[in-house]
C-alpha cells in the first residue's frame, strides 16, 4: 500500500490540470503543501531535494485539501474545490484508480 504522501503525488501525476494545496500539522506545527505532476513541496519551508525523502510523512494530519487550477497563481488561485477532507479526497483518488 502507498503512504497518502505517494497516492497525493499519482493523482496529481494522472491529473496534471490540478494543484493540490494540502494544510497539514507535522509534529504540532502547521505547513502547507503543494502537490503537483507527481511531485509534493512544501511552500512554509524548505523541501529536501530527494524524492525518497516524503515531504508529508506518515504521522502528518491533513487539516484540509484544496484542488486549485493549473497552472497555479498563489495571488489569483483558480479553486475547484476547497476545504475537502481527507475522506473527500480519498473518494477522488479511488475514482482516479490511485
Amino acid at each position: 500500500m502507498n503512504s497518502i504522501g505517494k497516492r497525493l503525488e499519482q493523482y496529481t501525476a494522472k491529473c496534471p490540470q490540478e494543484v493540490l494545496l494540502l494544510t497539514v500539522e507535522i509534529a504540532d506545527e502547521q505547513d502547507t503543501i503543494a502537490v503537483f505532476k507527481g511531485f509534493s513541496s512544501s511552500l512554509m519551508r524548505s523541501t529536501v531535494f530527494d524524492a525518497d525523502v516524503p515531504v508529508l510523512p506518515d504521522g502528518a494530519n491533513i487539516l484540509n485539501i484544496d484542488r486549485v487550477a493549473s497552472p497555479y497563481n498563489p495571488e489569483a488561485p483558480r479553486y475547484i474545490q476547497q476545504g475537502l477532507s481527507w475522506e473527500a479526497m480519498e473518494a477522488l483518488l479511488s475514482e482516479a484508480g490511485v
